[in-house]
């Protein structure tokens, strides 16, 4: 791939970080801004780049268009480039994904033939990137694609740091596979940073290991208030639920005011009844989130005791360039959903969200969370989920796998409900039951807010990356490798 296609930058407009005074306290927010006056003094005349594999479509690229953005308003020169890739590395790459979940996904190798590949695309990015960067550039790279990055940028003199989202409580021989791989690539770099320490690898320094879960931005079109009003025309006009038209407005990142004029694709389904409850799952279409389990257990385990709809939301599948699977699980999501007896699939809407407008995207998502009587994620294996936070801020009650980072957001029976994720009728009673008791469910929905604005907004996540780059950038500080 040429160089000039090999890199594509994400244009982001400064925000303020002044705006966090809303929902942190006076101590929290002067301690937000001298770490912004830190960061400043500490990276003087570098830029601090961040890259991934794709700009739209997953939690990595929401949380880097929010935190760049307040850097970038709080005076630090930061950029965003996206690396680019033929479908080839992209299945190489979700194979390594699945693995370090421990699941098998495709159960394709990992050999020499999938490394030239791999090298390939990463030498090409390597390459683009360095005609961008000055020595002492600070560069944090994303998660398994970019990991091929890490030794041709430091030999151009950039400090580099890799960024792992993705990992497994228990490692297996699946996850130690990919490790394996992976571990070459990654082992120069200059510290890495692990959601959670559970998923930090055995093989690397431990000393150079930083843990920072991820976090929100509550003022984003994703998060930002909505009235009932709003929320009701949103749905409306995306064809979700039916209802009253009206003014299905939000405010984007800059300040202006959009409204949300495209439908989501129901798959052949039906809207959602006016005045139906709701459960909903939001999650890109991957058969780790384990949509088809919702899907049989809200038949087989809620449907029966309530009057609830199901809805399992996700993007557009040909929108999200880095997974190539996508399409397939949602095929698989919609065999399950014919399957089932007539009365339940009445009741299940498996709805593609428009991914043409991100921000429009985003506030359908939010609109979809504050309709939620219950919000679900079953997944199987999980990061962080960076929709359990969403729909915690918003004061949802929710059900979610008792896995990965999701633990680490949820204290079970006190801000949301923990189950294992493989035990169909355990989670079916718990949704079932906070539909039923919709005192407690209120109870843990607002125990959930105020547990995220303490731990996860993005105030918290800019100060513990400024620690990073502190022990890279200390006066007498060199490149470690």
């Amino acid at each position: 791939m040429a160089g000039r296609e090999a890199l594509k930058e994400v244009q982001l407009a400064a925000l303020s970080p002044e705006r966090f005074a809303e929902v942190i306290s006076q101590e929290e927010g002067a301690d937000l801004q001298e770490t912004i006056a830190r960061a400043r003094e500490l990276l003087g005349g570098r830029v601090v780049w961040n890259v991934n594999s794709t700009m739209r479509g997953g939690g990595v690229a929401e949380m880097l268009g929010s935190l760049i953005a307040y850097a970038r308003g709080g005076g630090v020169d930061a950029r965003w480039v996206v690396m680019r890739g033929r479908s080839e590395f992209f299945e190489v790459t979700k194979r390594i994904h699945n693995l370090l979940h421990g699941s098998p996904g495709d159960g394709g190798p990992l050999g020499e033939a999938q490394r030239k590949v791999y090298e390939q695309t990463c030498e090409a990015a390597a390459g683009a990137l360095a005609r961008l960067t000055e020595p002492g550039d600070v560069v944090v790279l994303h998660d398994p694609q970019t990991a091929g990055l890490v030794a041709p940028l430091l030999e151009d003199g950039a400090r580099v740091v890799w960024r792992c989202h993705v990992g497994v409580d228990l490692p297996n021989d699946l996850s130690r596979q990919a490790w394996a791989f992976l571990l070459p690539y990654v082992e120069p770099a200059e510290a890495y940073i692990f959601s959670r320490d559970a998923f930090a690898w055995d093989d690397l320094d431990r000393s150079l290991v930083r843990i920072i879960p991820p976090s929100i931005d509550a003022f984003s079109p994703k998060n930002q208030e909505l009235g009932p009003d709003a929320v009701g025309a949103i749905l409306h006009c995306a064809g979700v639920r039916e209802g009253q038209a009206g003014a299905a407005a939000f405010t984007r990142q800059d300040g202006s005011t959009a409204r949300v004029n495209r439908a989501a694709d129901l798959n052949g389904g039906a809207p959602v009844p006016p005045v139906a409850p709701t459960v909903l799952q939001v999650s890109r279409w991957d058969r780790l989130k384990d949509h088809v389990g919702v899907l049989r257990a809200f038949a087989e385990h809620v449907a029966p005791h309530s009057e609830a709809h199901l809805i399992l939301a996700g993007p557009s599948s040909a929108a999200v360039a880095d997974d190539p699977e996508g399409a397939q699980a949602l095929e698989e999501i919609l065999a399950a959903w014919r399957d089932c007896p007539a009365a339940a699939r009445d009741r299940i809407h498996v709805a593609s969200l428009p991914m043409v407008d991100p921000e429009e995207n985003a506030a359908i998502v939010n609109a979809l969370q504050r309709d939620a009587t219950v919000v679900a994620q079953k997944s199987l294996a999980e990061g962080f989920g960076l929709t359990v936070a969403e729909a915690m801020w918003k004061g949802r009650p929710v059900v979610a796998g008792s896995v990965g980072g999701i633990q680490d957001q949820i204290e079970d029976g006190r801000t949301g409900v923990l189950v294992d994720p493989h035990d169909l009728a355990r989670f079916g009673s718990a949704v079932a039951g906070l539909l039923g008791a919709p005192e407690r469910a209120q109870e843990l929905g607002e125990r959930a807010r105020e547990h995220v604005r303490e731990a996860f907004l993005g105030p918290r996540h800019l100060r513990q990356f400024l620690d990073v780059f502190a022990g890279l950038l200390a006066p007498g500080s060199v490149p470690s490798r």
